[in-house]
Formats: structure tokens, C-alpha cells, sequence
């Protein structure tokens, strides 16, 4: 069955999004632009809220930027190509490789792990992760972690959710002092 994974750059305080709405603090370097890239790779499928689609669809036209690193280029390909599902009761049209959920975002799960298929069940964005969490149908929490303090803004975990008691799969400090933390459900 595939998993579902929720991976995003955090603060070192909890945040995916400052007070503000800011997330300069986010930019990668080489190293975790790959370890990104790697995670993108390994989705079969991503589900996004309406926020996180509007900021991704930059990567949509990105690879036609000749000016653009093989990199930056190859990450575009690759988001460019993955079938993405985006929840949202606003938007009446998506963009790309890209469909409106037809169902709740349960009802999708299911219907996607019952699919024949590679690749994770990646979801982004952290109030669809927040739905997901409280419904226990996270299987990995995935979190690159920045040495910053921002003192409020947007979640990384969600609030009120019962405890949740996890494994430790991997960790990796890279050279920019961001720290990769995979943790998976235990069961």
C-alpha cells in the first residue's frame, strides 16, 4: 500500500510560514534543493491545498527558462510531469498535471492507496496536512528544519491532535546547518 508522506522546510520553532506570511528563511542550497527533488522524485501523486498550488505553479513554466541551472531545471521537469491533486472550494480550474479533488481529502487517500501504482502519497501544505493528521492518515512526517526562530506564523504539526508516537528513520545535517528529520508512524 503506498504511504503517505508529509514533508516541508520548518523552523526550528514549528513554523512553515512566519507572522507575516514570510518564508525567505526557506530558500535551499544544493544540498537540500536535492534532498527535494529526491523526495518529488519518490511521489507517485501530490495533494496541495489552494495556497501551495498557487505557489507551485511558478515550477510549471520554470524548465523554459534557459537562464535556470540544470538543477532548478530538472526539479521543474519532474513537478511539472507528477500528477497532482489540489483541494480547494474556491478554484473552478487547475493548471498542468493538476485535477480538483472530487472527493474529501479521505476519500481521495483511499481511493489513491487502493490505485496499482508507485511512488508516495506526498501531501503539501500544512492545514490539508492538518486534515490528514487528525484523521491518522500520515504514515511519515518528513521535515527539513532550519536553524531559525520566527515566533509564530503557520504550523508545521498541527494543534490539538492526539499523540502521535513516531520512529525515527533518518536524519542528515547538511552544510547549511539545515537538519532532515524522516519520522514514521508507529504502529
Amino acid at each position: 500500500m503506498r504511504s503517505v508522506t508529509y514533508s516541508m522546510s520548518v523552523s526550528l520553532d514549528g513554523y512553515i510560514v512566519g507572522p507575516d506570511g514570510g518564508f525567505d528563511w526557506t530558500v535551499p542550497d544544493e544540498e537540500v534543493f536535492r534532498l527535494a527533488t529526491d523526495e518529488v522524485r519518490g511521489a507517485g501523486v501530490h495533494l496541495l491545498g489552494r495556497r501551495l498550488y498557487e505557489t507551485m505553479l511558478y515550477w510549471e513554466t520554470a524548465d523554459e527558462d534557459p537562464s535556470l541551472g540544470f538543477s532548478t531545471v530538472e526539479f521543474a521537469a519532474i513537478w511539472k510531469s507528477l500528477p497532482k491533486v489540489v483541494f480547494s472550494t474556491t478554484l473552478s480550474a487547475v493548471q498542468g498535471n493538476a485535477r480538483l479533488a472530487s472527493g474529501s481529502l479521505a476519500e481521495e487517500i483511499k481511493r489513491l492507496r487502493a490505485e496499482p501504482g508507485d511512488g508516495d502519497i506526498a501531501i503539501g501544505g500544512a492545514t490539508l496536512a492538518a486534515e490528514a493528521a487528525a484523521s491518522g492518515l500520515i504514515d511519515e512526517y518528513r521535515a527539513r528544519v532550519y536553524p531559525v526562530l520566527i515566533g509564530g506564523g503557520i504550523p508545521f504539526f498541527p494543534r490539538n491532535e492526539g499523540r502521535v508516537d513516531l520512529d525515527l528513520v533518518e536524519t542528515r545535517t547538511f552544510t547549511s546547518r539545515v537538519v532532515y528529520l524522516r519520522y514514521r508512524v508507529a504502529c
